[in-house]
């Protein structure tokens, strides 16, 4: 079983030190790609002694794995890869990922470590919803399970009448999935009078950015407790980070990664605990390893300990990400922003839409919410209350339309909740 210990700081330090040190000689051999870098900034090898040295090392993009596509940044022999994933990008060349078999069992040794965390044990049932094949995360989930001896329940994604039949008659008690297709499937039980049948003690949620009134909603529908969780397919996959009961951030696993935030415009440091782009090295990955990998998701590394007692650190949730970011009349915002808003209003639903525009030159946005099911204020109230808070803690005056309980469509994978018509026009 994998148990979370205490270990010793300066000496998981120095380990990781070493190991960086151990991947930036193996980049410089095996791999053109990071060679050229480190030739293109004048970087030899030995000018890095530890993680201190970590600044002076390049990124590595998105466009980099695309540009070296199919397999061009892999480093282990071909004869020792035995899987491949890809990203769920739809737009620009897939990237693929490579694993090897030492690939393979950290990532699920990682994914047994996030089921621990939030009570998951032999006696459960887990139906994994997400999507199998060249995706990870069902794959990943599913190793998880298996691995700490739960029971696994591959359905994967859609079949909405499926998964809520399974779920009743097999009698689940951890479900797999992205929130948005959490919440559709509470919303369909709710509908159908299956709520009293459901057996549910623990969600896990990812692969999008949600917010705590989504979170709430789920849970007080099936009952259960839910956990976010956090990963991309580049970095193994799910399973890299996780919420813990506390919810006081999510844990990551720092004997196999380093974790930094930069600022996404300067790429320089950002002060400690700071909001800024989650940076990623991969210390333990064989296949393709990864050096500052730019995530572009938005988050902070908290620096306190948590007070669940794991001293894995953590990072807070993510908020967005730094290419989803909206500017409009010269102001960033982030959903989060607007969900932090619509958290502090009891009539107002978890779910928004977010469109922009451009009409005469002049940039329009609106925000379309559903009122709560059990809302006594008018849409017209609600609108004007909502319009107020906005321009009060962000600073920009929104049109706010405010919708019937279960106007605005719910998803079987990810909800898009911003419609920049901009460029179009």
């Amino acid at each position: 079983m994998v148990k979370d210990r205490a270990r010793n700081i300066h000496n998981l330090e120095m380990k990781n030190g070493h190991n960086l040190c151990k991947l930036v000689n193996t980049l410089y051999e095996k791999s053109s790609f990071y060679k050229s870098k480190f030739d293109e900034i004048g970087l030899h090898p030995e000018d890095i002694k530890g993680v201190e040295d970590l600044h002076r090392l390049p990124f590595t993009e998105k466009g980099d794995l695309r540009h070296n596509y199919p397999l061009g940044m892999q480093v282990a022999p071909e004869d020792e890869i035995v899987r491949i994933h890809s990203s769920s990008g739809t737009t620009g060349k897939p990237v693929l990922i490579p694993y090897t078999k030492g690939d393979v069992d950290n990532w699920t040794i990682m994914m047994a470590r996030c089921m621990e965390m939030v009570g998951i044990t032999s006696g459960d049932r887990l139906q994994i919803t997400p999507g199998y094949g060249l995706w990870t995360a069902g794959t990943g989930f599913q190793a998880g399970a298996e691995y700490i001896g739960a029971m696994a329940l591959p359905i994967g994604p859609g079949n909405t009448e499926q998964q809520l039949k399974f779920m009743v008659d097999l009698k689940t008690t951890v479900l797999i999935g992205t929130s948005s297709y959490g919440l559709l499937l509470a919303e369909e039980a709710e509908k159908r009078g299956l709520l009293g049948d459901v057996s549910l003690r623990i969600g896990i949620l990812g692969s999008e950015r949600w917010g705590e009134k989504m979170r709430a909603r789920i849970e007080s529908l099936f009952g259960m407790k839910t956990f976010d969780i956090y990963g991309l397919t580049e970095i193994y996959g799910p399973g890299i980070a996780i919420d813990c009961p506390s919810h006081s951030g999510l844990h990551y696993w720092n004997d196999h990664f380093i974790f930094e935030i930069i600022d996404p415009l300067t790429g320089g440091p950002v002060e400690n605990g700071n909001k800024g782009e989650l940076v990623i090295t991969t210390l333990t990955k064989e296949g393709m390893p990864l050096l500052r990998y730019r995530t572009r998701d938005i988050t902070r590394i908290l620096p306190a300990r948590c007070s669940c007692g794991s001293a894995y650190p953590m990072i807070d949730r993510i908020i967005g990400r730094s290419d989803d970011m909206i500017k409009v009349k010269g102001v960033q915002v982030y959903p989060a922003d607007i969900e932090q808003i619509i958290t502090t209003l009891s009539d107002i639903s978890s779910e928004y839409l977010i469109k922009i525009d451009r009409q005469g030159g002049r940039e329009n946005i609106t925000l379309e919410v559903e009122r709560n099911q059990r809302a006594k204020s008018t849409n017209n109230t609600l609108a004007v209350l909502l319009q107020e808070e906005i321009k009060k803690k962000i600073g920009i005056s929104f049109s706010v339309r405010v919708v019937e309980f279960g106007s605005l469509p719910r998803s079987q994978k990810k909800t898009k909740r911003i419609i920049d018509s901009r460029e179009l026009q």
